[in-house]
């Protein structure tokens, strides 16, 4: 059985996000730390900042906006999500991210660990 983590936000280091311009990663809770079904990552894109369009056949996602807002991509869809907003990205649903505004945009994502965690990029990388 595994035991019990706490930690505080702030206590992982952020890493650039692959093709993306502007945004960092950092794995909050995962594998490493002993969960066994779920990673739970804080993204931050800065003003100016762009995750380029890519989808996973396999895994969805789980989000919640903390802070700021951006304009996000859902297939042929385009909506803005401002802190407080929850959203559900179903596998194969291709999705960029891009923060529009003059803040920086903070979410949690939550996904599912497997050995299978693709990423398909629909776009080159942002510039």
């Amino acid at each position: 059985m595994a035991e019990p983590v706490i930690r505080a936000m702030d206590e992982k280091k952020a890493v650039p996000v692959e093709r993306a311009r502007g945004a960092t990663i950092e794995v909050l809770l995962g594998a490493a730390d002993g969960a066994p079904r779920f990673a739970t990552r804080r993204f931050t894109i800065a003003p100016g900042g762009r995750i380029p369009c890519h989808r996973h056949d396999q895994i969805e996602h789980e989000q919640v906006v903390l802070e700021g807002s951006m304009v996000l991509g859902l297939d042929d869809r385009v909506v803005e999500v401002s802190a407080g907003d929850c959203l559900l990205i179903p596998a194969g649903v291709a999705h960029w991210y891009e923060n529009r505004g003059l803040l920086p945009v903070r979410f949690l994502c939550m996904v599912p660990l497997t050995d299978t965690y693709q990423t398909e990029w629909l776009e080159p990388p942002a510039e």
